[in-house]
This record gives structure tokens, C-alpha cells and sequence, in this order.
């Protein structure tokens, strides 16, 4: 019985551990990157981005690799807190990744706090071994 038991958590883990491939993993660990450059208002942050990267945010703002880059820079949006909650799909197809999570974030905008949970679609592009952000749309999710 107690051989069963075991067997079964291993295998619990086992199977845990291969949930994401290699490539998938690095993915993901972009995601963390980017969470954490954007929180600390890194410019490094512009690393991870195509040169044709397209924003969508929850409030309608829509930017491109230069509006994200000057408002970035101006610090309009200045972030405390980027906490990922959730990672719900992962779909990748060749150099193309396709991810939906969802995020909870706090900071000010202009003088004004914020706190909201949002959910995001980001679609990345694997170019010589890197992943970088080519497009992502996000969505205020209300309580």
C-alpha cells in the first residue's frame, strides 16, 4: 500500500515537473522577466519587445513599440506591484506562442492608484532562440 502511494506521487510530480516543454519554459521565464523590468520601471524592458510590437491595454490605449517607449520613458504609469495569478492557456506553434494569464497589478497613473486584476493575451515570436513580445491585448477583469 505504501509502495502505491509512493508511485502515485511520484508520478504526480513527474508529471507536474513535464507540464511545459524546454521551450515553453523559457517562455514563461520571459514572462516573469517582463513582469519584473516593467514593475521596476526598466528600460531593459524594450529588449523584449519586436520592433513592430503592438499594445492593446484595458482602457482602450492602444501603443506600438515607439508610443510604449516614450511613455515608458515619462513614467505616466508607474507600476508598485505586476503579480501573475494565473497562466490558463499556452498554444505554440512552431517560433509562435500564443499565452492567456491573468495578472494583478497596482501603481498610479498620473497621480491617480489603480489596483486591478487584468486578463491578458500576449502572443510572443521565437527569433534566433529568444522569445520576444510581438503582441498583447489586455482586459480589466471586474469583481
Amino acid at each position: 500500500m505504501k509502495l502505491l502511494l509512493f508511485l502515485l506521487c511520484f508520478c504526480c510530480i513527474l508529471g507536474y515537473a513535464q507540464k511545459y516543454s524546454k521551450d515553453e519554459k523559457q517562455l514563461l521565464s520571459q514572462t516573469v522577466k517582463l513582469d519584473s523590468l516593467i514593475q521596476n520601471n526598466d528600460s531593459g524592458v524594450l529588449d523584449l519587445f519586436e520592433d513592430d510590437v503592438s499594445f492593446g491595454h484595458s482602457n482602450g490605449w492602444i501603443q506600438n513599440y515607439s508610443d510604449f517607449k516614450r511613455d515608458f520613458g515619462s513614467k505616466k504609469v508607474i507600476y508598485d506591484k505586476i503579480e501573475q495569478i494565473e497562466i490558463s492557456e499556452l498554444k505554440k506553434d512552431k517560433n509562435i506562442c500564443s499565452l492567456r494569464r491573468k495578472i494583478k497589478v497596482s501603481g498610479t497613473y498620473i497621480s491617480q492608484k489603480f489596483e486591478m486584476i487584468l486578463a491578458l493575451l500576449e502572443i510572443w515570436k521565437k527569433e534566433k532562440s529568444v522569445w520576444k513580445l510581438w503582441s498583447r491585448q489586455s482586459v480589466e477583469i471586474k469583481p
